[in-house]
């Protein structure tokens, strides 16, 4: 395992985290639980093999992945590793709910403290609403008494949105953000990362495999790894360039099998810091190129097409639709646009009035696909 400072809090840390988000599962009672023993031996085992960063939340596993992770760090393994969870701001709508989940967290993890307490998931609604709520003092009380050792957030939105948020709060010890090379012009971007090491507020980072979708590369994109002198597996194409980045202190994996931990962790041997050639990050521009290539609607997401008069959320429509096209993925079984099936907001409503067409900036033929993909959906 490569080790690095977790930037001046004076500790290193595991290039690779464990993430709690997938961990294995069993049916039970027809519902599906964690698989506690399987869960806690695999999080053992990873720590076992150098990992010292663990990542859970409130709603992993609906509330359940806390307990499990609670359990798997006793028997001495908490002392070995840096424990993260997070405020489930979604739940807080008084100043006071903010000391009550954290509370309860602790109960949940059985511990009198977390090393890093993160907003979870913060967005510019968010971050208005934790200022009206005073979130800063809640983070300098918890800090002060000793029940988080690091103030932090998780992040989903632009890049603006980031920048603001690294200046809004002079006690941040660390951010997570989702970066990998099909997304890192998205959310927080390189930019944002160069920002926050600039800032001297070091990185985690959650989706390096953007779901697993980077594991199982379509055969055009596997081919151009395949054919490159350097032979890697698309996993570890996908970790490198990641952990490429010196602002980067850990990457985070929700492995759900002993088979995907014991090959990250001996891929995490040897990634460093610089490793990548100049020849291996133009392979990886390639890949990304290649990607974006397979993306057969060139809607920009720009929204001038909605509100549409029935409903229809057409960029979240094509979205789904390029996506699943992009990664080589059975677009039928997308959850997005299945969320959009049972939200009544899909295709199928689409009754062609027009109205969209008339404010699309690209011109695109905005009925004739929707048709096409309400076609195929239905087929």
């Amino acid at each position: 395992m490569q080790y690095v400072p977790f930037g001046k809090h004076g500790f290193d840390v595991s290039r690779l985290g464990m993430g709690c988000m997938r961990l294995p599962t069993m049916q039970q009672d027809g519902k599906t639980v964690i698989d506690r023993e399987a869960a806690i031996s695999l999080i053992r085992r990873g720590i076992d093999g150098g990992i010292t960063y663990v990542d859970t939340a409130y709603p992993y596993h609906d509330g359940e992945s806390e307990i499990v992770t609670g359990l798997a760090l006793k028997d001495g393994y908490r002392e070995r590793v840096k424990l993260a969870t997070k405020l489930p701001i979604w739940l807080v709508k008084e100043e006071k709910d903010m000391n009550r989940l954290l509370d309860e967290q602790l109960r949940k993890l059985d511990v009198p403290y977390v090393d890093f307490y993160l907003l979870h998931a913060m967005n510019k609604d968010r971050l208005e609403l934790m200022r009206s709520l005073n979130y800063r003092q809640f983070l300098n009380d918890a800090l002060a008494d000793g029940r988080i050792r690091h103030a932090a957030f998780s992040f989903h939105d632009g890049k603006e949105v980031f920048l603001e948020l690294l200046q809004d709060y002079d006690k941040w010890g660390m951010a997570q953000i989702q970066f990998n090379y099909l997304d890192d012009d998205k959310q927080a971007t390189e930019e944002g990362l160069r920002a926050a090491g600039k800032a001297g507020i070091p990185l985690v980072i959650m989706e390096p495999l953007r779901g697993g979708a980077l594991a199982n590369p379509p055969a055009d994109v596997k081919q151009l790894m395949d054919s490159y002198e350097v032979k890697r597996s698309a996993v570890e194409w996908a970790f490198a360039y990641v952990a490429d980045y010196a602002e980067v202190a850990t990457v985070l994996s929700g492995m759900s099998s002993q088979q995907q931990l014991d090959e990250n962790l001996a891929i995490f041997d040897h990634l460093t810091v610089g490793g990548l050639t100049d020849a291996d990050k133009a392979l990886i521009r390639e890949l990304k190129k290649t990607y974006l290539a397979r993306v057969p609607i060139g809607c920009t997401g720009c929204r001038y097409c909605v509100p549409c008069p029935n409903d229809v959320s057409i960029p979240s429509v094509f979205h789904s639709y390029n996506e699943s096209a992009m990664l080589g993925q059975e677009w039928k079984h997308s959850w997005g646009y299945n969320n959009l099936v049972k939200d009544g907001h899909d295709a199928s409503k689409c009754v062609g009035c027009g109205a969209c067409e008339a404010q699309c900036p690209q011109s695109l033929p905005i009925i004739e696909l929707l048709g096409k993909i309400d076609g195929e959906f239905n087929k």
